[in-house]
């Protein structure tokens, strides 16, 4: 529709491919894995409609930045690199008249104000969230006016799992998102206001896409989501043949009424008879979300990997509530207990928050000691970084200390490093299988990969631990069976043996 004495803006005329065709795009992700999944979905939507990615961003007609709003220091991070991305255009870029755009959590967060004054950021023209990158070729065309253009409309059911994901390297490794979006409500957390509420893909895309990774080579697959194991395909009303009753762990509580569906424990059961050379991991669970079930599958199943990542946020009881997380400090190691004797030798992981609003030094403490009890192999350490529109946001006080999180912070490490070191020095003399991923950074003569409980191993280039595979050379993408020689809390050192069949459980 036109009003009288005006004229359409060009754009909307144009057809994407007309406008796109040739047009060069450089992609930038930060934050999680999801995010780098999203930038795979970003590059098939462009590469579609005609774009072509560069690796050189000054001869780039569009410059995209996939961004998070987890925390206050994930979002400066972003305005200092659209500050260093201004300066370097205006200096060498071959063209002056280039989009910049923030897609992602950001955007949504934002909503499209800049840090500072509360008006539209200077220097950005397109912001579009986690459910309109389909939108991306239109957002494109509009900013060529001279106007700024944006997409932060939030979906119910955008899954993109029509979408056939571009990924830029040939890894031995991929993502597969099955699911978006978090219906939890946990009162720091900005991801259900900036990716929506939870839905899920429908099983047989994530089936095709898994069986294309296989094909392709790929020897370990990620299923991400923002609480990966609530997934349930819910346009699969029958539920015959399903593992799952759909029941949360022990002690745990939900705000949400669970849907009928096929859930988690299916679908990495169908997912590991499809590709039984390949390993499975997935992230970021939720504790609530772990009934017997999925504890089973993970037991039965060989290729998926015994590594579970249980985020705590806090040891204290009264913490877990303000943070409406849904347990207690009991009900959670009753479910580590669980977890332990259900699949012996398993490796935990977790997140802790510092210096949660109304913290005390006895709620840090009762941290310390879950730690100490649990014996994490890894933990992911944060300090509160308060997020607006979040329920603490207007409910609670962010009064910790900013000296007293970043103390809290660092004895959380040093707590953990302790535990992990010990853990890592038990397997010394150990033969370990290790997925060889890349060159490792300490020397182009190593590799580094990872055991199936996600733990970190550098190894030589080539065999030279056992005779009769002396000199043979070990690729990425190669299962290596590896005698730990060395261990740090984050890292083991060990010799290559020789290549190993994960399907049949011996050496190649």
């Amino acid at each position: 529709m036109t009003i009288e004495g005006t004229t359409e803006p060009h754009y909307l005329n144009i057809q994407p491919r007309q406008f796109a065709d040739g047009r060069k795009v450089y992609l930038e992700a930060y934050g999680c894995q999801m995010n780098f999944s999203d930038a795979s979905v970003v590059r098939a939507i462009l590469q579609s409609v005609g774009y072509v990615e560069t690796e050189n961003m000054t001869e780039a007609d569009a410059i995209l930045l996939m961004t998070c709003a987890i925390r206050q220091s994930a979002e400066d991070k972003i305005w200092r690199r659209i500050e260093q991305i201004r300066t370097l255009m205006n200096k060498q870029a071959r063209n002056c008249h280039f989009t910049l755009g923030i897609l992602g959590c950001m955007a949504n967060k934002r909503n499209l104000k800049s840090k500072d004054d509360g008006q539209l950021p200077d220097g950005v023209d397109l912001f579009a969230g986690p459910d309109a990158y389909r939108d991306l070729p239109r957002l494109l065309a509009a900013c060529t006016s001279g106007q700024k253009s944006a997409n932060i409309i939030l979906s119910c059911d955008e899954t993109y799992a029509d979408i056939k994901p571009v990924r830029k390297d040939g890894s031995a490794f991929a993502y597969i998102s099955i699911m978006r979006g978090c219906d939890n409500m946990c009162t720091y957390c900005i991801v259900p206001f900036t990716r929506g509420r939870e839905r899920s893909r429908p099983i047989k895309s994530i089936e095709d896409e898994f069986r294309q990774l296989r094909d392709e080579g790929v020897k370990e697959v990620t299923l991400l989501g923002q609480n990966v194991n609530s997934y349930c395909d819910a346009s699969t009303e029958c539920t015959e043949g399903s593992r799952t009753s759909g029941s949360l762990s022990e002690g745990f509580s939900s705000i949400r009424k669970r849907p009928v569906g096929i859930r988690f424990a299916d679908l990495l059961d169908r997912l590991s008879l499809l590709g039984p050379n390949m390993r499975i991991r997935f992230t970021s669970p939720h504790p609530k979300d772990f009934p017997d079930e999925v504890l089973q599958v993970m037991k039965e199943r060989s290729n998926i990997c015994k590594c579970i990542h249980l985020p705590a946020q806090s040891g204290s009881d009264k913490v877990l509530e303000r943070m409406n997380r849904g347990y207690t400090v009991k009900a959670y190691l009753n479910l580590v207990d669980r977890i332990k004797s259900i699949i012996p030798g398993v490796n935990l992981t977790s997140d802790f928050i510092s210096g949660f609003c109304g913290e005390t030094e006895e709620d840090h403490q009762g941290t310390l000691q879950l730690i100490r009890t649990v014996q994490y192999v890894y933990c992911y350490t944060f300090m509160y970084s308060m997020r607006q529109r979040t329920r603490a946001h207007y409910r609670l006080v962010d009064d910790v200390p900013l000296e007293v999180k970043k103390r809290r912070a660092k004895e959380l490490q040093e707590e953990f490093r302790q535990t992990a070191l010990l853990l890592n020095s038990r397997l010394i003399g150990s033969q370990q299988v290790v997925l060889v991923e890349k060159e490792s950074k300490r020397s182009p003569d190593y590799w580094m990969g990872r055991t199936d409980g996600n733990i970190k191993v550098i190894l030589p280039k080539t065999f030279v631990y056992d005779r009769s595979s002396f000199g043979k050379s070990i690729r990425t993408g190669d299962f290596v069976l590896v005698q730990v020689t060395n261990a740090s809390s984050e890292t083991l050192q060990g010799q290559p043996v020789d290549v190993y069949n994960i399907k049949d459980g011996m050496i190649a």
